[in-house]
């Protein structure tokens, strides 16, 4: 007598579904609650300008912003409700936080305009390509550095907001221009990547 095959589909997990296709999921209910309260971390440094945008309040937000972006990322795989909509979301959070506080820290003078403008402009550029690729079916993974990139963009905010450093803008500087300086490399990488896909996939 023969034995039944295992039945290696019970084991598989399954995509749960949410209300309106996906939206009010677990991770993107986190990511969207850091876009609606991206209006008020940017308040808290206007609202300190003669502190150099600095206070302990913000510093905490800062902190508590960056670990709900790798909460909602830990929540949509432990939900397995992974999709186009998070990956979309996840990323314009991203830059909405981190432009929105660097014309915030411009705004009252502790920023130039110059880096500023770089960080902007790649990451306006970036998603314009993004959204082109998208269009031709083709999915482009953000290589390990371009994690990295995001990791010291946030760093460079989180030491400007910390009071402690006021008196050592310096410190914050140096952290800021490295930051640029991963932006436009990464986007640079970015772009050639999806060049060379296209003449992969004979797109155009």
């Amino acid at each position: 007598m023969t034995e039944a095959p295992p039945d290696l589909t019970a084991s598989e997990p399954t995509t749960r579904q949410y209300p309106m296709y996906g939206v009010f999921s677990p991770a993107n209910m986190v990511t969207i609650a850091r876009i609606l309260a991206s209006p008020y971390l940017f308040w808290l440094i206007v609202s300190r300008e003669e502190q150099g945008g600095t206070s302990w309040r913000l510093f905490v937000l800062a902190i508590i912003f960056g670990s709900s972006d790798y909460l909602d990322g830990w929540l949509a795989r432990r939900t397995n409700s992974i999709g186009r909509l998070g990956a979309f979301l996840d990323p314009f959070a991203d830059k909405v936080v981190v432009i929105g506080s660097l014309v915030s820290f411009w705004s009252i003078g502790r920023f130039h305009w110059l880096p500023v403008v770089l960080i902007a402009a790649r990451e306006a550029v970036i998603m314009l390509v993004r959204v082109r690729f998208a269009a031709e079916g083709l999915a482009m993974p953000a290589r390990q550095l371009a994690k990295w990139k995001a990791t010291v963009q946030g760093l460079a905010l989180l030491l400007a907001a910390t009071p402690a450093l006021l008196d050592h803008d310096w410190v914050v500087q140096i952290m800021l221009w490295a930051s640029v300086t991963l932006t436009l490399w990464t986007g640079g990488q970015y772009i050639l990547d999806g060049r060379a896909a296209t003449r992969t996939t004979g797109k155009r």
